[in-house]
């Protein structure tokens, strides 16, 4: 889960790519920068928000499919295959946010739809 958190952040915060590659955990930066109302948690539609930004950044030829060279710098082979559901070689819009939005809810330990 915290990979495709950091995807996210890489995708739309580049600068921070070093640093949140060898992170365990977002920084409070990283989760400022999700927390769009500024209430000190992300939820469920700020991070899915987040995270359909980050999907159309990672579509580099912006034909609606992430493929594994697009993804290269933040998912391994592994990864990406659990993220294309289908096993097509590419991963859709739904299946991202499919993924990372079961990521969300495994992350929100205390079930509040909010990440602290």
């Amino acid at each position: 889960m915290r990979k495709l958190v950091l995807l996210g952040v890489l995708v739309v915060c580049p600068a921070g790519l070093a640093v949140a590659q060898q992170a365990a955990t977002m920084s409070q930066g990283q989760m400022d920068a999700l927390d769009r109302n500024k209430d000190g948690a992300v939820d469920r539609s700020e991070y899915e928000a987040f995270m359909t930004t980050a999907f159309v950044n990672l579509d580099r030829n912006k034909d609606g499919n992430l493929t594994s060279d697009e993804t290269k710098q933040a998912l391994n082979a592994q990864q990406f295959a659990a993220t294309d559901a289908s096993g097509d070689g590419k991963i859709t819009r739904n299946e991202f946010l499919d993924r990372v939005m079961a990521d969300f809810k495994m992350a929100d330990r205390s079930g509040d739809g909010n990440l602290k």
